[in-house]
Order: C-alpha cells, then structure tokens, then sequence
C-alpha cells in the first residue's frame, strides 16, 4: 500500500546548531492513527511542521527526504506547500485560545478555512458552516457561529478548531496536544468524536503528545521520540507490555496512569485536629441583571471538607464544578456567602485580610503555571526570599543562607540563584515556586494543577519532591487537579464536586475502586491509558 507521508532519513536542524530531528523514517498509511510520543525538546513538534510546510526561517531540512499525497515537499516552495494545507493536511493545533482570533465570530473563522480550500464566497459558505459545527458535535450551530470563542467553553473551542481542520477534507490531520488543557470527560468526548469523523472519512490522524495514556487508548501505532530520534515504534500493546528502550520504560513509569501508587496510605489520629476545616459553606455571585432571570450564580453548595497533617486530600471535578472557588475560600481570597472557614482551630471566616495575613505564613499556593508564577525580572534568589522580605523574618546574610537552604531542598544547584525564570526548565521553575513556598514554613500547601504543565518524567520528579517534603515535613497538601491519574497515585483522600455540590468523598482507593456516584464512575472511566493500564496489570 502506498503511504500517505514517506518520511526516508529526515533531518532537521535549527540555525543555533540545533538538530531537532535526526535521521527519522516514518511511514503512515491512509487511515493509519499515528501517536508520537515525547518529552519537550524530543522533536515531536519540529516534525509535524516539517509535514505540515511550516518549519521556521531558522530550520532547515539538511538530509533526507519528505513525501506527502505523493509529492516530495524536501525542498518544495512555499506556493507548492500552501496548496497542500488546508486540503490534504489539516491541523488541530494545542490553545484554542490562542489559534482563534478573539475579535471574529466562530462562523467567519470557519468560513475563511472553506474560502481557502474550496475557494467559495459569502453566503455560500453559510450551510458549510452549519453543518462543519454539525459535525464535530456543536449544539446549536446557528447561534454558536455567531458567536466569539470566549463565548464558548474550552471543549466547543477545540470542536471549532476541529470543523476547521476539518473544512478542506484533508485526508491527514495532525493534532497537536489537541485536549492536554480539557477535563478527563471533555477530552474523552472529543478525542471519540475525532476518532469517529476520522473513521467515517478515512482519514489519517496523527497524535502528537506527551500523554502516554491518550496514546495507547487511540492509536494504532505509537512512535517513540528521544532528542530528535525515533527510539521505538509498535502498536500500543507491544509498547506497553515489552518496550524495547530504556527511555520508553522510563515513559511509561513516570506516566501516572500505568505507575504504582508512590505511598502507603496515611492514618489519621482521631486525637488530631485538622488544619483546615471548611464548615457548609457555600459562595453566590452575583451576575449581570437580566430581566426575568435570576442574577445569581451558586458557585459553591454546602461544602463541607477536613485537611490533616501529613495529609493530601485531592478536590476533582470538572470545569465549573467549584473547585478553584473553593481553593480561593480556603486561602482568603474570597468570602463564603455562608459557612465556615477554619484554619488551626481558629474562625477565619469573617477575618479582614489584614487580620489574616499572619496566618498566611502558615498556608501558600503552588500554582499551575511555574513561568507565569514567578516573577520574570527577578533572579531565582529574589524569588524565594520574597516572602521572607515581605513578613520581615529574615535580613542580610541569614537571607542568603535561606535562600540556599530551600534551593537545595528542592534538589537544585545553588548555582541557579543567580539565574531568570527564563533560563529554566518548566521543572525548575516549579521547583523555584515550591521552594518559594516552603520559605514560610508553611503546615498547609495548597496545589493547583501543580504538574498539569510538565511532561510527564518531570511530573513524577515533582511528585516525587513533593512526597518527600510531606513526609519529612509532616505538610498537609490539597491538591486541586483535573488529572485524576496524578489524584490515584498521590492524594489520600479524594473530594468530588460537581455543580458546586459534593457528589461524594472518601478515600482514593474507595472513589476509584468502588465509586459510589454515577458522576464519578464517568470521571474514572474517562482516565486516558485506565483500561490499557488495568488490562496489563
């Protein structure tokens, strides 16, 4: 049969002396479903803009060659690679936020992807619209594409990038990270229903992602990549159950969903109290006055939940449900409508954020975004000592000795004080951020999305710091995550939450093995690699 895209020996290389791609083949047949898996830097990405004829100024394709639909794009002009895209290769990139413009209608987005591909014109792409929207899955496609992308929640956004990809019928579609930022249900819906239209049209699809678990639940081939070279390649079963490399066993025990669970479960002393208690509380917004509609929005629901020390309790719940509304009750930042809030048998619920800023010490956050946590005009060094500064605790050299304390806490080279947020790894900046946050002393870290931005062997070093400093350090965590691989293998107890209101709480093996809520069982049951991993075991 012949290939869709025949990649012989490819070689791509940045103009830094970079080789990104080093001596790759690749073949993918018409409707093949191809993953290619990797950390950041393996060169996953670099080779899908090398199918795709979108390479930067700085790289060049320096050996080997590239064939796509039968024509060799190696050194194709750009008119001749233009004429592919959009008709015979489709992309669904990562952001939709960022790959749709803000300021044009969902329906003129689509529209200019018909224009360009089949070269139609107002209005008669209009019923081309209505139905692309149709098909990847879109209520009320009328009034959807007269709307803006922010009017739309983060899975109809992916759909629209899909009815783009999809508007030309290319035969091949490269989706690149298409549903990392999703909840586990969302991202299940889509990736089916991508699957589905990929089916019934006998496209080609290729995956590229850092999600093991996506991988093996969708593709019937899964390559390896490693600095730019293809390590290994085979179909799910044979990766997972006899990988042949070293990096690819090292993949699949840092992938959350086929790892074992790091701790023991903890016991909590009935004699101890809890560090923090959120006593029925419940928080209304206020929204927008609309008449006839009731203006308020209840964003928590009589939520009641108890953290102890050493203890991780994990809060999941999909987009909406209340979990980051509960997390900024929890630090302060926001005040119940009803209910209380207890931190270290003390009432904070009605304290002023003077009041409470002492107890700030004993509490900190550790958020999802290492680069946009840290402040990028300061060193490393200026970083950890900012609360130290801001409480007054420490001065001159004691401040130095900290700052060399806590970086060395956090498994980093001293060295790296003198460095900027940019000249780090996501894994080092999260690193920073938790040594950051461990400058007060703190009993109680609240983390959210902690790793959800990482690869996944950087999240398991993650992980594995943060299991190590509890221990050490007797801290109590609440982790706030839409990856519930990472709550099986690191929380204590689980807390799901769905429209503000608890569907049910309990210990993680009893929500993940015996999950009492049909809400739950839908969560468990959306976990990317769960079934694949469960079958192996």
């Amino acid at each position: 049969m012949n290939a869709l895209v025949d990649i012989r020996q490819l070689s791509v290389r940045y103009r830094h002396g970079n080789t990104a791609v080093n001596r790759l083949s690749l073949r993918i047949a018409q409707g093949e479903t191809v993953a290619i898996v990797g950390e950041s830097g393996s060169g996953k990405s670099t080779l899908a803009n090398a199918i795709l004829g979108l390479l930067p100024d700085s790289a060049q394709i320096t050996a080997g060659q590239l064939w796509v639909d039968g024509q060799d794009l190696t050194h194709a002009s750009e008119r001749q690679k233009r004429a592919l895209r959009g008709r015979t290769l489709g992309l669904v990139p990562q952001d939709p936020m960022v790959s749709l413009n803000p300021t044009l209608r969902v329906g003129q987005q689509i529209a200019e992807a018909l224009i360009l591909a089949k070269g139609k014109r107002y209005p008669a792409v209009d019923a081309d619209i209505v139905e692309l929207l149709q098909q990847v899955g879109i209520d009320k496609p009328v009034l959807r594409a007269r709307q803006y992308p922010h009017e739309l929640s983060g899975g109809m956004r992916q759909r629209v990038l899909i009815a783009i990809a999809l508007a030309g019928n290319p035969r091949l579609i490269i989706a690149d990270e298409p549903t990392s930022a999703l909840d586990v249900t969302v991202q299940r819906k889509i990736l089916d229903h991508l699957q589905r239209l990929v089916s019934e049209r006998g496209i080609s699809l290729l995956i590229i992602t850092h999600d093991l678990g996506v991988a093996t639940d969708r593709a019937d081939r899964i390559l390896v990549m490693q600095q730019g070279e293809l390590v290994e390649q085979g179909p799910p079963g044979q990766i997972l159950n006899a990988p042949q490399h070293d990096y690819t066993r090292a993949l699949i025990a840092a992938a959350p969903a086929f790892a074992k669970r790091r701790e023991p479960l903890i016991h909590i002393d009935p004699m101890i109290e809890p560090i923090l208690s959120l006593k029925n509380v419940g928080k209304t917004f206020a929204l927008p006055k609309v008449k006839g509609e009731d203006n308020t929005f209840v964003a928590l629901e009589n939520l009641s939940l108890e953290v102890y020390p050493g203890q991780t309790l994990a809060i999941v719940g999909e987009s909406g449900s209340g979990k980051s509304t509960a997390l900024r009750i929890a630090l302060g930042l926001e005040k119940p409508s009803t209910g209380q809030v207890w931190f270290e048998q003390q009432d904070v619920t009605h304290l002023s954020w003077r009041d409470f800023r002492p107890l700030r010490q004993r509490l900190q956050l550790v958020q999802q975004n290492p680069f946009a946590a840290l402040d990028p005009r300061f060193t490393v060094f200026d970083s950890i000592i900012e609360p130290l500064v801001s409480f007054g605790l420490l001065k001159g050299p004691a401040l130095e000795q900290a700052a060399r304390e806590l970086i060395s806490r956090v498994h980093l080279p001293v060295s790296f004080l003198d460095r900027l947020p940019r000249e780090l790894s996501g894994g080092q900046c999260q690193r920073v951020a938790i040594a950051r946050a461990l400058a007060l002393k703190p009993d109680l870290l609240l983390l959210d999305e902690p790793v959800s931005a990482l690869d996944v062997s950087v999240q398991a070093h993650i992980l594995d710091l943060l299991e190590e400093l509890q221990r050490e350090m007797g801290i109590a965590y609440v982790l706030v995550s839409h990856d519930l691989s990472v709550v099986a293998n690191f929380a204590h107890e689980v807390l799901v939450l769905r429209n503000g209101k608890v569907v049910e709480q309990g210990s993680v093996e009893q929500i993940f093995n015996h999950p009492a809520s049909e809400y739950s069982r839908e969560l468990i049951a959306a976990i990317p690699g769960r079934h694949v991993a469960t079958r192996a075991a």
